[in-house]
């Protein structure tokens, strides 16, 4: 068994919650600035999310939850993730995401994976409080990676890291095998191999044998 460890955001999927969250909003230029920023290096990532997300306060649960019913997965990703279960692998999304999001695109395409560590908004009188909980705010995707290959009894140099942006630096740095998804610059180089769709994801998982 091998661990695979997937981004959301710009690589499972081509939609950016915070975006949308924040077009509902009426602040998806200012979301998108800030995300540019994060996903490029430079501000940290825990400060990008929190300014981001303060933007969202008193936005209606209701309108929270019709933002989260337009994330769709990448074309390809279903089924990537659909055959690296039946191939016996654990597979699990590390995302500073919001799992609410996660969760409505993966029942959408009909697909399910073994963990999701991901972001939550918290709500109150039936409006986005502007705050965010979740364990990827300060904590980093190397440790999630890393607790998830302990729980398994997997060593590290057997598992794989797929993401994007700067907040996955640290995922990739750990796991055995580096994918960049569409990369920023910043993660381009630190990457062992770089795939711009989910069919070449599926080429470089067939010559490690995972599929």
């Amino acid at each position: 068994m091998t661990i695979v460890a997937f981004d959301f955001d710009g690589t499972l999927s081509d939609s950016e919650m915070t975006v949308l969250l924040g077009a509902t909003r009426g602040v998806a230029d200012e979301m998108a600035t800030i995300t540019e920023r994060s996903m490029n290096g430079e501000i940290e990532y825990a400060e990008s999310l929190r300014q981001r997300v303060d933007l969202l306060g008193g936005l209606a649960e209701s309108e929270a939850r019709t933002a989260f019913e337009q994330v769709e997965l990448q074309p390809g990703a279903a089924d990537v993730l659909a055959d690296l279960r039946a191939a016996g692998h654990e597979v699990v999304i590390l995302t500073g995401g919001f799992e609410r999001g996660v969760a409505a695109a993966l029942d959408r395409a009909g697909v399910s994976v073994d963990e999701i560590v991901a972001n939550r908004l918290p709500v109150a009188d039936g409006a986005l409080t502007g705050e965010v909980e979740g364990s990827l705010i300060e904590g980093t995707k190397d440790d999630a990676l890393v607790r998830v290959a302990d729980e398994h009894g997997v060593d590290l140099a057997e598992t794989v890291a797929v993401g994007d942006g700067a907040n996955d630096l640290p995922m990739l740095e750990v796991a055995g095998l580096a994918v960049g998804f569409r990369p920023k610059s910043v993660v381009e180089s630190q990457s062992d191999v770089v795939v711009e769709s989910m069919d070449e994801l599926r080429e470089v998982l067939g010559e490690q044998e995972l599929l």
